[in-house]
């Protein structure tokens, strides 16, 4: 029953991230084993697709596809896993590049150590 309701869940997640409309379902097929692997793709006639497959409680991996209001594609490729869900997408945000002023202050940090930080390197290397 878990196993359904988790099927269920993401569903309508995935389905949430789409325009909410009178859309028809054209596709549905559905697999659920009893060691608790599934697998599922649904399509709707407005061209979002759903597709997912892992193991209940251990990992997932799947893709969800649509047209934005604004008729650009969205698509987005996924894992989740116990380090979280990891999704793959043109339209998400990267974080813009570190300037190259932090980056030397980074390696000069490196290359001089403070005081402190030296006898604690000679600490570790007498336990050695």
């Amino acid at each position: 029953m878990f196993k359904l309701l988790l099927v269920v869940a993401l569903f309508g997640c995935a389905a949430l991230a789409a325009p909410l409309n009178d859309d028809v379902i054209t596709k549905f097929l559905a697999n659920q084993d009893t060691d608790g692997t599934y697998a599922y793709d649904i399509q709707q006639a407005s061209g979002l697709q759903i597709q997912e497959e892992g193991q209940a409680g251990h990992y997932a991996r799947g893709s969800y596809s649509y047209t934005s209001p604004e008729g650009v594609p969205v698509q987005v490729v996924y894992t989740a896993d116990e380090n979280g869900f990891h999704p793959q997408s043109d339209l998400l945000p990267t974080p813009p590049p570190i300037p190259e002023e932090i980056l030397r202050s980074i390696r000069f940090i490196q290359e001089h150590p403070t005081p402190e930080e030296l006898a604690d390197r000679a600490v570790r290397a007498q336990q050695i």
